[in-house]
């Protein structure tokens, strides 16, 4: 009972306070801004007001859009004049402030007359209307017309820039299939809080999502399955296709499309080609390029199984150069991620030719025979113009000369001082399918494990251990929602709010400025805007 009142009585704070903040004009920001001085009075857009640019047009057309929307004024964007005008919000791109803020870093001018967005680039400036747009009232999100609504933004001066150059954010759309829409929205929830790298998981067991034009069986037979599986109601989701199967993929036009959409909110996007495990709907497409023949079946939801790919046959690697080929030459990133986890080794062990092959190479072990075929894929994808980046896992055996690493089980902190790039995403901080409170009873179905907003909020990307000289190789952290249990858009916004509001915070402000009451009373009024957007979250208010 003493436990519980005091819940209530912190809720009722934390309400209180998010009140308190409205009603005194002090701003509150997600995430928080490296520097921010409060100035008298307020800026108000009204009907008249101008958005001109001198650089940073795109950027300059896309906030007038975006206010379009709620506001129903005109808001016309043209280049730059001379002198400011009254009620202007300006984009002025100064790449004198490159040294200063780096490529991402911003300054925001906000007075009674003038709104000032300047920086080195275009991002900066993208993150600066980011910044802008969480000054304005909440219903500044929405989609609609708002009427009876004064449009007015704190006076304040903020210098900002991130910590981290990797923010980013992975959805599994393999279990579950997202429509392009879909997919969107969650990008436009990524750049509002200043994320910039969507990892998208295209490829596992249960699914094939995007399309190879080479071999067309991966959209035709791998990306659908019998059934919506892992026990869940078959009315829970829509994805289903005209004869009844349960699935959908992407073509490459809307992969194109969804790119370009990332691309001009900032975002870039990894893709995700598992290999050499996590290949079962691959093999039910292609079963001659795994150990056994098959047959296979992509409704499996897990367990002992032979979804992994025959790395002692050359026609693998031919077949999956050829994927490979094709999907470098759709995502313009650095980066293409190969997966690596969770192996079955055991696979190989019962397999003759994986046996004479690895005596042939001259390996003592399945780890040896994993990173000979993780060194293979490397040089396909080097070839390609791009790097690879995988799970914990590719470091066993020995990690490839260029690989990036995700640490996920750990391995971060040695990988970054032996010369690799790292993003840092642990399953203690960042497992996003996991539960929100201890009591299964009051939340949807997840896949297990307790992962509450205090605790992300506690992830620090930087490993403690980790010595100075290393440090910039820890690229930043990541977010990472596995969708088993999530069959719907509405469920994978439940999952990601208000967390992934935490883990923004963890990779964009300094470490000093973390602050839980703080960040508490700020993810209170978050909640107003994620309202105006019609968005499912988990309330602040809700018992863990």
């Amino acid at each position: 009972m003493k436990n519980y009142m005091k819940k209530i009585f912190g809720t009722a704070l934390i309400v209180a306070t998010c009140t308190w903040l409205q009603a005194a004009g002090i701003v509150s920001l997600i995430p928080q801004p490296q520097t921010m001085t409060n100035l008298p009075g307020e800026f108000e857009i009204q009907p008249g007001t101008k958005i001109t640019f001198a650089g940073g047009a795109a950027e300059a057309r896309l906030l007038a859009a975006t206010l379009r929307q709620s506001t129903g004024y005109p808001l016309p964007v043209s280049p730059a004049a001379t002198r400011p005008a009254k009620s202007e919000i300006a984009f002025l791109l100064d790449t004198n402030l490159q040294e200063k803020l780096g490529p991402e870093g911003y300054q925001l001018y906000v007075n009674i007359n003038y709104v000032g967005i300047t920086a080195a680039t275009p991002t900066g400036l993208f993150y600066g209307s980011q910044t802008l747009l969480q000054l304005l009232p909440p219903e500044i999100f929405s989609a609609t017309k708002v009427k009876h609504q004064f449009w007015t933004a704190q006076c304040v001066k903020i210098t900002d820039s991130p910590r981290f150059v990797w923010r980013g954010f992975m959805l599994d759309v393999c279990r579950h299939f997202y429509t392009v829409p879909e997919v969107e929205q969650v990008l436009d929830l990524m750049a509002m809080y200043k994320l910039n790298t969507f990892h998208w998981h295209l490829t596992d067991d249960q699914g094939w999502r995007i399309e190879i034009k080479k071999y067309p069986k991966l959209t035709s037979v791998a990306a659908w399955r019998k059934g919506v599986g892992f026990k869940l109601d078959p009315q829970s989701t829509t994805a289903y296709g005209p004869d009844g199967r349960y699935g959908g993929f992407y073509t490459q036009k809307q992969i194109r499309e969804v790119i370009a959409y990332a691309a001009a909110r900032h975002i870039t996007i990894v893709p995700e080609i598992e290999m050499p495990g996590h290949a079962m709907a691959a093999l039910t497409a292609y079963p001659q390029f795994s150990c056994t023949g098959g047959p296979f079946d992509a409704d499996h939801d897990g367990g002992v199984y032979d979804g992994i790919y025959n790395v002692s046959d050359e026609a693998t690697y031919v077949f999956l150069a050829d994927i490979l080929h094709e999907v470098a030459g759709l995502f313009p990133g650095k980066f293409i991620h190969v997966g690596g986890d969770e192996v079955p080794k055991k696979t190989w062990q019962n397999s003759a030719a994986c046996q004479a092959f690895m005596k042939a190479k001259g390996l003592k072990d399945e780890k040896e025979l994993q990173s000979y075929f993780t060194a293979r894929i490397e040089a396909i994808v080097n070839t390609n113009g791009k790097s690879i980046i995988g799970w914990s896992e590719i470091r066993e055996g020995g990690l490839t000369p260029s690989a990036g690493l995700m640490d996920w089980i750990g391995g971060g902190a040695e990988s970054a001082a032996s010369g690799h790039d790292v993003v840092m995403t642990p399953t203690k901080y960042c497992y996003f399918d996991h539960y929100q409170s201890t009591n299964h009873a009051i939340e949807p179905k997840a896949i297990g494990g307790f992962l509450p907003l205090k605790k992300v909020y506690e992830f620090d990307p930087m490993p403690e251990k980790l010595a100075p000289e290393f440090s910039p190789r820890i690229l930043g952290g990541q977010a990472n929602l596995w969708t088993e249990y999530i069959p719907n858009l509405r469920y994978v916004e439940y999952m990601m709010f208000p967390r992934l509001g935490a883990l923004a915070e963890a990779d964009w402000s300094p470490k000093e400025s973390r602050d839980w009451e703080s960040f508490q009373a700020r993810t209170a009024l978050n909640e107003k805007r994620l309202d105006a957007m019609g968005m499912n979250y988990r309330p602040l208010s809700k018992a863990e």
